[in-house]
C-alpha cells in the first residue's frame, strides 16, 4: 500500500463550484503532504501504545503496589521501551476501594485507550476490574489476585492471572499444616480472599483428621490486634491459619511477638510477600508460608537469577515475589502483543492463549488456556530461626509441585475449577 492510500478526500457533490475548488485543493494538498512527509500518514502507527495498571498508592497493599510496579518498570525497561517497534507508556492508577478499582479501570479503557491492564493489589478490587475487562473486551492480567473465583466461577476470555489461587496455595501448605497439629484457628481477612481461605482450608479439613477451633475475620487496615491474639491465647490451638498482608501482617506479628506468642503457637499464611517481614523485622519475624517465588530459591533458573541482578542493580534491593509477579506479567503482555503483531484486543487475548515462558525465567510458565491460569512452581518456606541478612529471612523447604510436570494437575482439573468461558 503506498503512503497516500490511507488518506481518502471526498470533496462534496453540491455547493457553489469555489467551494468545491478549495475542497478540492485542500484535498491535493494533504494528499502531497503524505507522499512528501510519510510520517504524517502512518502517525498513528508510531504513536505510544498504552499499558495500564491498577495497584493501591496508599495504605497497607502500598508496598506490595510499589513492588509489583517495580517489576514491571523493569521488564519494560529489558524490552527496550517498545513493542512493535512504538513506544510503551505504563499508566498507574489507584485502586482503594472496589468502587475506585472499577471506576480507574474504566478512566484507563475510555479516556487513556489503554491496549490492555494490569492490577488488583486486592482479590475483592480485581474481581470488579475483571468484570470491566469482559464488558469491554479489554486483556487484563489480574497480577496479585488469589481469590478462586477469577479463573473459576467468574472466568472471562479476557481474564488471565498470575498468581496461584488460594485453593491451589492452601493445598501446597497443608503437608506442613498436618504436622504441625490438629486443632486450628483462622485468622483472616475479611473480604474475598480470606474467605476463599478458609473455605479452602475447611473442605481439606476432615481428611487431615483436623478440628476447627476458632475463626475471626479481621477488617483491612487494622491497627491493634490484641483482642484477636487474647482469644487464641485463650483457644490454644495447634496453629494459627492466616492470610494478612502488607501492612496488616506486619502490625499483627510484631504484637504476636510482643505478647509472647511467637514461640508458643505457629503461624502459617498463604500469599505472603518478603517485604512484609522486612518491614516486621528479625525479631517478630516467624512461621511457615507459601509464595509464587523467592529470590534466593536454589532452583531458580538463570533467566530468573539474571532477573534478581538485574532488579538489584536498578532499584538496590532484592526483588520480592511480587516483583517478580509485575515481571513476569508484563514480560508475558509485552511478548504476547509483539507476536500478535496487533494491539487488537481479541489478537493480544489469543497471543496470551499460547504464551509460554520459553526463556525459562518462570520455569517455562505458562497461561493454561481453558482457565487463563498462569502454570508454575510455587515455593514453601519458612523463617529462620536466626536472621543474620537484611533481605534473607527464609529457608526454602520445597517447590510446590516438587516438578514442574505435575504443576498443571496442582492447579486443578476442569471440573474442580469451574471455568467456562465464553467466546471473544
Amino acid at each position: 500500500m503506498n503512503q497516500t492510500s490511507s488518506i481518502r478526500c471526498i470533496p462534496p457533490t453540491g455547493g457553489p463550484r469555489s467551494r468545491r475548488r478549495l475542497i478540492r485543493a485542500a484535498c491535493a494538498l494533504a494528499a502531497a503532504g503524505a507522499a512528501v512527509f510519510p510520517g504524517l500518514a502512518s502517525a498513528q502507527d508510531a504513536s505510544t501504545i498504552d499499558i495500564g495498571m491498577i495497584y493501591a498508592k496508599e495504605g497497607p497493599a502500598a508496598i506490595l503496589a510499589k513492588n509489583l510496579v517495580e517489576g514491571s518498570e523493569l521488564a519494560l525497561a529489558q524490552a527496550g521501551g517498545k513493542v512493535l517497534g512504538r513506544p510503551v507508556k505504563l499508566i498507574w492508577l489507584d485502586e482503594q476501594t472496589p468502587q475506585d478499582a472499577v471506576q480507574n479501570t474504566q478512566k484507563l479503557i475510555q479516556q487513556y485507550k489503554v491496549v490492555a491492564f494490569m492490577g488488583g493489589t486486592i482479590s475483592s478490587n480485581a474481581i470488579g476490574m475483571a468484570a470491566v475487562a469482559a464488558r469491554d473486551r479489554i486483556p487484563y492480567i489480574a497480577t496479585n489476585a488469589a481469590v478462586a473465583s477469577i479463573t473459576g466461577s467468574t472466568c472471562n476470555r479476557y481474564t488471565f492471572r498470575t498468581q496461584p489461587s488460594v485453593p491451589v496455595q492452601v493445598d501446597m501448605l497443608l503437608p506442613y499444616l498436618k504436622t504441625l497439629g490438629d486443632k486450628w484457628y483462622f485468622l483472616t481477612p475479611s473480604y474475598a480472599f480470606g474467605q476463599d481461605i478458609v473455605k479452602a482450608a475447611r473442605s481439606k479439613m476432615k481428611q487431615l483428621g483436623a478440628t476447627e477451633i476458632g475463626s475471626d475475620q479481621v477488617p483491612f487496615n487494622t491497627a491493634d490486634y490484641t483482642s484477636y491474639i487474647l482469644k487464641i491465647r485463650q483457644a490454644r490451638p495447634s496453629l494459627v491459619f492466616g492470610g494478612l498482608v502488607g501492612g496488616d501482617l506486619s502490625n499483627f506479628l510484631k504484637q504476636w511477638s510482643a505478647m509472647g506468642m511467637k514461640t508458643s503457637i505457629p503461624y502459617t499464611a498463604v500469599a505472603v510477600s518478603d517485604s512484609d517481614f522486612w518491614d516486621v523485622g528479625p525479631q517478630a519475624a516467624t512461621g511457615i508460608y507459601v509464595n509464587p517465588w523467592y529470590y534466593k530459591d536454589p532452583n531458580n533458573s538463570p533467566q530468573s537469577k539474571e532477573f534478581v541482578k538485574a532488579f538489584i542493580a536498578k532499584y538496590k534491593v532484592p526483588p520480592t515475589d511480587k516483583a517478580w509477579q509485575g515481571w513476569i506479567s508484563t514480560m508475558a503482555l509485552l511478548q504476547s502483543i509483539q507476536a500478535a503483531k496487533s494491539t487488537a484486543p481479541a489478537a493480544i487475548v489469543d497471543a496470551l492463549e499460547h504464551w509460554k515462558d520459553r526463556n525459562g525465567a518462570g520455569t517455562g510458565a505458562y497461561f493454561r488456556p481453558w482457565d487463563h491460569q498462569m502454570i508454575h512452581q510455587a515455593v514453601i518456606f519458612r523463617v529462620k530461626q536466626h536472621i543474620t541478612g537484611k533481605h534473607d529471612y527464609f529457608d526454602v523447604l520445597q517447590r510446590a509441585p516438587k516438578s514442574f510436570q505435575a504443576a498443571d494437575a496442582a492447579y486443578g482439573t476442569p471440573a474442580q475449577i469451574g471455568c467456562h468461558m465464553g467466546p471473544l
